[in-house]
């Protein structure tokens, strides 16, 4: 689908463009430190291609194709669907040139970026939104059989935004932000369940101070499934350009399929 004027300006309000751009930006400040991870991702969905030889693929959270082995996929002869809430120009270009891969514009949340706009757009200090309990979250439906489902780098990065726009303008305290999180990743889950799946995702964030001081905080707040394969490993997500408190900041990453 193209989405129309009015719904493009919701995604800039609650700022799915600068977070689309700020991504690429970040990984050109890192210099190459997320390769291993990009490379690995790149290694394991082959690796699913070979193993499940599928007829269509449909990649939940394309991006900017860094992590997709596009070109490899599209010689197999298998049909692509490459699924984001936005495009960016530069994929469609790049698309553009290979046969049998569509573009879809969709939210793979299952319309939470229309719920929650909806429902917590004109709510402010005065009349907020009681709590992210009153969200509804719903599993995302695809218009065809997606055949092989590859969710990548996206079961987290659902949650983002729609939270933050929520923790602006609703009452609710951390456990029914954790609630919401919660609710939003199992409808995610959920869907990739009933598909031959992969799944690759960030399932905690490791933090080193410059102390020397080490936190692990949980990014994944569900269980996973059983998987027929499975492996993991350490994105340097800011191992170039730590914060501003030299704070050292590393994602572990789990890939599955079943």
């Amino acid at each position: 689908m193209t989405y129309n004027l009015t719904y493009r300006r919701v995604l800039n309000r609650m700022g799915y463009y600068n977070y689309q751009r700020g991504l690429i930006y970040h990984h050109l400040d890192e210099e190459g430190s997320w390769n291993s991870h990009l490379g690995n991702c790149r290694a394991f969905i082959l690796k699913a291609m070979e193993l499940r030889k599928p007829a269509k693929v449909t990649v939940l959270g394309s991006g900017w194709l860094l992590d997709l082995p596009l070109k490899e996929m599209a010689e197999t002869g298998a049909e692509i669907c490459l699924v984001d809430i936005v495009h960016p120009p530069e994929v469609k270009e790049q698309v553009a040139e290979l046969g049998k891969v569509t573009l879809i514009e969709d939210d793979v949340s299952g319309g939470l970026i229309s719920e929650v706009w909806e429902k917590a757009r004109r709510k402010f200090l005065i009349n907020r939104l009681g709590t992210p309990d009153s969200i509804e979250v719903s599993e995302y439906k695809p218009k065809s059989d997606p055949g092989m489902v590859i969710s990548l780098n996206i079961l987290t990065q659902l949650e983002n935004l729609p939270l933050e726009f929520l923790k602006k303008r609703s009452g609710g305290d951390e456990d029914s932000f954790k609630r919401f999180r919660q609710r939003v990743q199992d409808k995610h889950i959920g869907f990739l369940k009933k598909h031959i799946s992969v799944l690759i995702t960030d399932i905690s964030e490791v933090i080193t101070e410059s102390s020397g001081r080490v936190s692990e905080i949980p990014s994944v707040v569900v269980d996973l499934p059983e998987a027929e394969q499975t492996d993991e490993w350490t994105w340097y997500f800011e191992k170039k350009s730590p914060d501003f408190f030299r704070k050292k900041s590393v994602f572990r990453v789990r890939a599955m399929m079943f």
